[in-house]
């Protein structure tokens, strides 16, 4: 009885699994792989594309954005100015000689027609002497051939003597009236030499030099061989000072623009003036314009050859925008400025400035009030770059970012 029950379980162990049994295990099996698949991989694809996200965010360069602010209605303008006096005269001699005495050195203040230096020329003097000499003998002739002339002209009439002697002793007295003319002319123009002798101040002024002295050799003229300047004269009432304006500030620049100076020999001190002329053409050198500006100078306190700083009151007829000199970039294509487009896309703008000061410059053409400017863009920002606009850190910098700690501290990880 025992060995058939064992025998019944031994047949029992060995039958063969049927077809549907099979297929549900495998069923089971693969549904179960599956399961383990999927909870294994979403969590990572998900991570992946947490990561990326963060990488691109992480990859935006964080940027500070704000509006233009809008320039003044007026500006001042400071430029470097050369004085120079209202008139300025160098005198030379009409005459030669050597110097016999002069009366004022330099800084002396004279009046129109005073007396400055005197000449002596003997040589002039004998020839006037002369001059005057010969001018006697020709009125002498003169007066004999018209006398002549005259008489032969009152016997022609009587046929007492022949028409040719006549026209003879006419031609004669014309001939002798032109030699007077002639001396008399050369006389004058001696006497003009010798009253050139005397070295007159053409105008009222300061002498800012005396070239001569004593015995010095005086020789004639302004530009002839070894003609030397006499004395210097400046009228200093009213200063000139010339300033090169830039081009794009001239238009507001013309006659009658106020202007006031300051000289570092006098601080705190302004000088008050205004544009009279300019030269009204561009120096293709430089691109400015040159301006006059007239400074009374009643006190003499300005002379000529000071270096003075010109502050223009200007008018500004097309209204400004004013940005941080920070936010500039230079690029090979000109000036330029980053802003930000709908919300997170740098756009770069081409602009023309005005007046810098080194902190804020003046854009007058390319950007309007509305632009949200970058102010300190990074150097590799490229126009349709995507950024991040971020706040202003009260503290400065760029927000979102940490500092770096300092030395002793423990960094992110931890540590000592």
């Amino acid at each position: 009885m025992n060995e058939r029950m064992g025998r019944e379980k031994n047949e029992g162990e060995n039958k063969p699994i049927s077809g549907r049994k099979a297929l549900a295990f495998v069923a089971v099996v693969v549904l179960i792989a599956a399961v383990v698949a999927i909870v294994g991989i979403l969590p990572r694809v998900h991570a992946q594309k947490s990561l990326r996200k963060h990488t691109d965010e992480l990859a935006l360069a964080d940027v500070v954005v704000q509006k233009p602010q809008m320039g003044q209605p007026s500006q001042e303008l400071i430029l470097p100015g050369n004085m120079f006096a209202y008139v300025d005269s160098p005198i030379y001699a009409r005459t030669d000689g050597y110097l016999m005495k002069w009366y004022f050195d330099i800084g002396a203040h004279v009046r129109k027609g005073q007396l400055l230096a005197v000449i002596a020329s003997p040589e002039i003097d004998e020839e006037l002497a002369q001059a005057k000499q010969e001018l006697v003998t020709a009125e002498a002739s003169a007066g004999y051939a018209n006398k002549q002339a005259q008489r032969y002209t009152s016997l022609l009439k009587s046929n007492a003597v022949t028409t040719e002697d006549t026209q003879n002793f006419v031609s004669q007295a014309a001939s002798t009236s032109a030699a007077v003319k002639s001396a008399q002319a050369n006389v004058e123009r001696l006497e003009a030499l010798v009253g050139f002798e005397k070295i007159y101040a053409p105008f009222t002024g300061t002498l800012t030099a005396r070239d001569v002295d004593i015995g010095t050799l005086i020789n004639a003229g302004a530009g002839a061989q070894g003609a030397q300047e006499m004395f210097h004269m400046d009228d200093e009432h009213i200063m000139r000072v010339y300033v090169n304006v830039p081009q794009v500030d001239s238009p507001m620049c013309g006659p009658g623009t106020p202007a006031s100076l300051t000289l570092e020999q006098y601080p705190g001190r302004q000088f008050q003036g205004k544009v009279v002329r300019t030269a009204r053409a561009i120096d293709p050198a430089s691109r400015t314009l040159l301006v006059e500006v007239d400074v009374p100078n009643p006190d003499g306190l300005l002379v000529p050859g000071d270096y003075t700083q010109v502050h223009f009151n200007l008018h500004v007829t097309h209204p400004t925008l004013i940005i941080p000199a920070a936010a500039l970039l230079f690029r090979q294509d000109g000036l330029q400025v980053a802003t930000v487009v709908n919300g997170n896309t740098a756009k770069l703008l081409r602009i023309t400035i005005g007046q810098d000061d080194g902190r804020v410059v003046q854009v007058t053409q390319g950007l309007t009030a509305d632009d949200e400017v970058i102010q300190s863009p990074p150097d590799s920002v490229i126009d349709g770059e995507k950024v991040r606009v971020v706040a202003p850190n009260p503290q400065g910098g760029v927000p979102g970012t940490t500092p770096e700690p300092s030395r002793g501290q423990a960094g992110p990880e931890g540590g000592q």
